[in-house]
């Protein structure tokens, strides 16, 4: 029985060993950048954080609505006439002897424990408190919407870091795959210069070849490097270590007519929600600022009971009554309304130069997209014809009919138009998520259709 719980174990290791091993293996997919850049990134957490204060604004603004009530417990001890008399008054102790000229002018110190509950309401400031709590919603709103605008920008750069780290990926295999192509030929220019098919110079041309091609192989890895530490920035993940991604074959995109992409932009861009939410917001503080000029109703009440000792009895009583009040002078209150109206119309030129910049951005998108679909397409079919002028002209150098010139020409107009298709594939990538992002639908769901 030992044996086989040994046995088990041993086995359950195993697979747990290699299920780890091969998850640590597991390429980097570019919606677990995106979910890991939203769970770290600093900017997020300010947006998250600005949100979190709109909301308890908007809660403070809700809380004038409600009565205020005090408690205090006052202890004092004095012998001021005026103290000492209205003190002996409240604590129902005042006698014929405290009537006495010499008892009011002198009087003995005297302690008094003031036990005291007192409130106020407003009733009614001319809807000023409606109008705060309006505006602060809307902050909320425009809050929560800004907080998603930089969602989409952290999706963005690392949409952008990722798709740069995919190229210089796809941009090693293709020198590699260079290398050894320069490699092999260099061994048929070998096997033709000893059957005195092919002169010295065509093996050190090819040699100079092969150079060639490791120097770009060491260059692409430097520019792999360099992608990954702008994938790690915009991850915020500073040790995240060099790994395999997840290939990304290239694809079509969808595509809409211009203004139906301007129509999207102007519903779902985060940012021109945000504005539009805070347009709102103003015109409410500026209403707020209005009423600051009407009456303020408001209630009081105060109950106390004061005691010559803390524990001991005394007198209590209490004070109830409705005020009204009218600023006959409101000099600050003018100069706060200029204030707010001018801060309106700020708002309102940001909101309308905003628009105007969306509008290009979209417009910039939507072409760099055509222009993208349509180098994506030329580029296959060049990396076709120059894959099929290499093979042809491999032949021809084979049977004596081409030079080793006319080789290493084709074999680098190949290798520049598999470079140049790659080029495309992430340009196409690259301008489909520019136009997502312009439009403001740029979310991590959507994200996934570039994977």
């Amino acid at each position: 029985m030992r044996s086989r719980l040994y046995l088990f174990l041993g086995l359950f290791l195993l697979f747990t060993m290699g299920r780890l091993t091969a998850s640590a293996q597991e390429p980097l997919t570019l919606r677990q950048a995106i979910n890991e850049a939203l769970r770290q990134s600093p900017e997020a957490a300010i947006a998250r954080a600005g949100n979190q204060e709109a909301k308890s604004a908007a809660t403070l603004a809700r809380a004038q609505l409600l009565p205020q009530l005090n408690f205090t417990e006052d202890i004092s001890r004095g012998n001021d006439p005026v103290y000492a008399f209205g003190t002996r008054l409240r604590q129902r102790q005042f006698t014929q002897a405290d009537f006495a000229l010499n008892a009011l002018n002198r009087p003995q110190p005297i302690g008094n424990f003031a036990t005291r509950f007192s409130g106020s309401w407003t009733a009614f400031d001319s809807f000023k408190t409606q109008r705060e709590i309006r505006r602060t919603d809307l902050f909320k709103e425009s809050s929560s919407s800004s907080a998603k605008a930089v969602d989409q920008q952290i999706v963005f750069h690392v949409v952008v870091a990722y798709q740069s780290a995919l190229y210089a990926q796809r941009e090693i295999e293709v020198a590699r795959h260079e290398q050894e192509t320069a490699a092999a030929l260099l061994t048929s220019v070998d096997d033709h210069v000893k059957a005195g098919l092919a002169v010295e110079s065509d093996r050190m041309s090819a040699q100079v070849n092969v150079a060639a091609r490791k120097e770009e192989l060491i260059a692409v890895q430097g520019d792999l490097e360099l992608a990954w530490a702008q994938l790690r920035e915009a991850i915020g993940a500073p040790n995240l270590e060099v790994s395999e991604l997840k290939p990304v074959e290239p694809h079509s995109f969808p595509q809409l007519p211009l203004e139906q992409e301007m129509a999207i932009a102007a519903k779902t861009r985060p940012d021109l929600i945000a504005q539009g939410q805070a347009q709102s917001a103003q015109a409410n503080a500026v209403g707020a600022a209005k009423s600051n000029f009407g009456p303020r109703v408001s209630a009081y009440g105060n109950w106390e009971e004061d005691r010559a000792s803390f524990a001991g009895s005394g007198g209590n009583n209490w004070v109830a009554g409705v005020q009204i009040s009218v600023d006959i002078l409101p000099i600050g209150k003018r100069a706060q309304l200029a204030q707010e109206r001018a801060a309106q119309q700020k708002i309102d030129a940001q909101l309308a130069a905003s628009q105007q910049h969306v509008r290009l951005a979209v417009s910039q998108a939507h072409i760099h997209r055509q222009t993208a679909a349509f180098t994506l397409e030329t580029a296959r079919d060049a990396m076709d014809q120059s894959a099929e002028s290499l093979r042809i002209l491999k032949n021809r150098y084979g049977a004596g009919l081409a030079t080793i010139s006319d080789l290493l020409r084709a074999e680098d107009a190949e290798r520049q138009s598999q470079s140049n298709y790659w080029h495309a594939v992430y340009g196409n990538a690259m301008a489909y998520a520019e136009l997502l992002f312009a439009t403001g639908t740029l979310t991590p769901d959507a994200a996934e259709e570039l994977q």
